[in-house]
């Protein structure tokens, strides 16, 4: 499954973070990749343990959970705090598939890569190439979203960044466990949890509904693990 959450910041929010990102100091992106995630990964990125990653990720914490698509969509449990990187000047991102486990640095806790989120803050008239490009079972995607929305895909995902040579293509990358760890029944809750949402407005107390949505919660009862 592959969900664009549109605005998920606001342009205020966008030119905030944008001013942090623009003026912090930055370091060699490949600190946080896997070993064959390093030998396709060129790029820089915000130190980890950095205030301004502190700072930013803070921000794109709080604007997802206001965010109903992506609470839908993701059913998150554990999420790994938002990285931050730039490509520019030919950087690119070989074709690689995420690291399955990411420990988060400085703690114990553990989470399972079930999805993978890139959250963009450049408009995609501000760089040339810089697309997303990930391939599934349904084919090949490329996404290069406006500054401010955010793609969702399976971390299980071949994908690939493809070189930027004119600009500066900033964003935040990070990963989730959900509490539902297949990839097909996530998709099968947010389609009936969408439908019920369409269906609700404006007849919210219709018997149909009502028992739509206790299928809805039966299903993640069973599925949910937490």
């Amino acid at each position: 499954m592959l969900i664009q959450v549109p605005k998920l910041l606001s342009k205020d929010q966008v030119a905030h973070c944008r001013h942090i990102l623009e003026s912090a100091e930055w370091i060699d992106g490949k600190v946080t990749a896997g070993y064959q995630s390093a030998r396709a990964k060129n790029n820089i990125q915000l130190p980890e343990n950095s205030e301004a990653a502190k700072v930013l990720g803070d921000i794109v914490l709080a604007a997802l959970a206001k965010s109903n698509i992506f609470m839908s969509a993701a059913l998150p449990l554990k999420i790994f705090p938002p990285l931050f990187n730039c490509y520019q000047g030919g950087h690119a991102f070989g074709v690689h598939v995420d690291n399955a486990i990411r420990q988060v640095p400085g703690t114990a806790v553990k989470v399972r890569t079930d999805l993978s989120m890139t959250l963009f803050f450049s408009e995609p008239e501000e760089y040339q190439g810089g697309e997303l490009v990930i391939e599934d079972t349904y084919g090949t995607h490329s996404v290069k979203l406006p500054a401010g929305d955010m793609v969702i895909y399976p971390s299980s995902s071949l994908h690939r960044v493809t070189p930027v040579t004119d600009g500066q293509r900033l964003a935040s990358f990070f990963w989730l466990q959900s509490m539902v760890a297949s990839d097909e029944k996530r998709t099968l809750l947010y389609d009936m949890d969408m439908a019920i949402q369409n269906l609700s407005q404006g007849q919210e107390d219709n018997p149909a509904i009502v028992q739509l949505t206790g299928v809805y919660h039966n299903l993640l009862r069973q599925w949910a693990q937490t």
